[in-house]
């Protein structure tokens, strides 16, 4: 299938009349708010579903943070279940109906909702654990002991990063995020091998996180060289574990039927979605478009996250104040995690204050065209972090609101 063109980042992204329609919908409400266009969301989605090949992509809950749109994500074709960041999360996305698939993508500590998970087969069911060694497997029977559980869903996490000098989780050469300590096909044939002789688990899931290649943007806005390095790694990186990936499944297939085998993220779909070892494809981050998105040569999604923030000082020529606009994403601590002004066009953060917790300077041409009580619209670095700072988005099409639906915070949920 061939993959739909998104709108290229830049200028085309800020799109004549854009602001007075994200102004215009929202008339009625006080920001600080955020907004989600439903045009884009929708786009981004299927673009997502055409991308992967084929593969059924799961969405990833943490980029989207809220269940009015997980739920109508998970309602369009080639989309099937949820990758949840806490166990508490998951059940609670069970239980109210969002998904009867949730695969908890780190391992958990939480022994109340292992109590919770244990205590209710049809949880067990729906609910799938990630582990890496069998210290996590200790911690769930010293709660509830085997002979009085159901057997619970278990999944690898097989450690997807590049050591190209070889070595084993302390290496020194490590390019990629430090998760998993399983990462050679013998290792996780040696965990699947413990999993399934001991009593109250079921083995059914193998996850690789290619970090460093779906995660890491290959065309860095203003840093040609380090772009070129990136896609030098990511050119080697990902044969090495296209390979070692696929003889980590067959290792763990010798002591398992496994159900699904997932890898990847927005920003692999299309690579991951190739990999025959592979049969789903994770992806969140694309649904909403965020800046740290616009750093991708294969695909780019169309900037579909929004947050206004109202202009309340005019401290001279050349420069507004808004009020908040700390709302930095998570990650090393560099400008690229920091929000980005937006609309109106020609704004920028002053280097000297950065994005302020109570109010955030603003220099720029724009700045002397703009009155006190305007809007000024930003993007998030990060997709669903956004939702950690609003309790309610509201959903646009062009100069329409055509919807407003809760984020977790909103719902009174704070998972991490």
């Amino acid at each position: 299938m061939t993959p739909r063109r998104a709108v290229p980042p830049g200028r085309a992204d800020r799109s004549a009349g854009q602001r007075e329609r994200l102004d215009a919908a929202t008339a009625g409400l006080e920001p600080p708010l955020a907004v989600i266009d439903r045009v884009a969301f929708d786009t981004n989605a299927a673009d997502l579903v055409d991308r992967a090949g084929g593969k059924p992509l799961r969405v990833a809950s943490k980029s989207v943070r809220c269940r009015a749109l997980l739920t109508r994500v998970l309602g369009q074709p080639g989309w099937h279940g949820v990758l949840a960041y806490t166990l508490a999360e998951a059940i609670w996305l069970v239980r109210t109906g969002c998904t009867d698939d949730a695969v908890v993508g780190y391992p958990t500590a939480d022994r109340t909702a292992l109590e919770r998970l244990a205590a209710d087969e049809e949880l067990a069911a729906a609910v799938t654990l990630m582990v890496d060694g069998p210290e996590q497997l200790d911690l769930v029977d010293s709660v509830v002991a085997p002979q009085l559980r159901p057997a619970l869903r278990l999944c690898i996490d097989l450690d997807a990063s590049w050591r190209p000098l070889g070595g084993g989780p302390g290496a020194r050469l490590h390019l990629g995020v430090r998760r998993s300590p399983v990462h050679s096909a013998a290792a996780a044939g040696r965990l699947a091998a413990l999993i399934t002789a001991r009593p109250g688990f079921r083995l059914v899931g193998v996850m690789s996180y290619e970090a460093q290649v779906a995660g890491l943007g290959d065309a860095p806005p203003g840093h040609p060289l380090r772009g070129a390095a990136i896609r030098a790694m990511q050119r080697r990186s990902y044969p090495e574990l296209a390979a070692r990936r696929a003889a980590a499944v067959a290792a763990v297939r010798d002591h398992a039927d496994l159900e699904f085998v997932n890898g990847g993220g927005t920003g692999s779909v299309g690579l991951t979605g190739a990999d025959p070892a592979v049969t789903e494809v994770t992806a969140g981050s694309g649904l909403y478009g965020p800046t740290l998105f616009d750093g991708y040569r294969a695909w780019r999604p169309r900037p579909a996250a929004f947050f206004a923030l109202p202009v309340v000082r005019r401290p001279g020529p050349g420069f507004v104040t808004v009020l908040g606009g700390g709302w930095v994403a998570s990650g090393p601590a560099e400008p690229s995690r920091l929000p980005t002004p937006w609309l109106p066009e020609g704004l920028r953060l002053v280097g000297t204050e950065g994005a302020g917790e109570v109010q955030t300077p603003l220099a720029g041409p724009a700045a002397d065209r703009l009155a006190v009580g305007d809007r000024v619209w930003f993007r998030h670095a990060k997709a669903g972090e956004l939702a950690e700072h609003v309790d309610d988005l509201h959903l646009v099409a062009g100069d329409r609101l055509v919807d407003t639906v809760p984020t977790y915070r909103g719902e009174g949920h704070a998972y991490l």
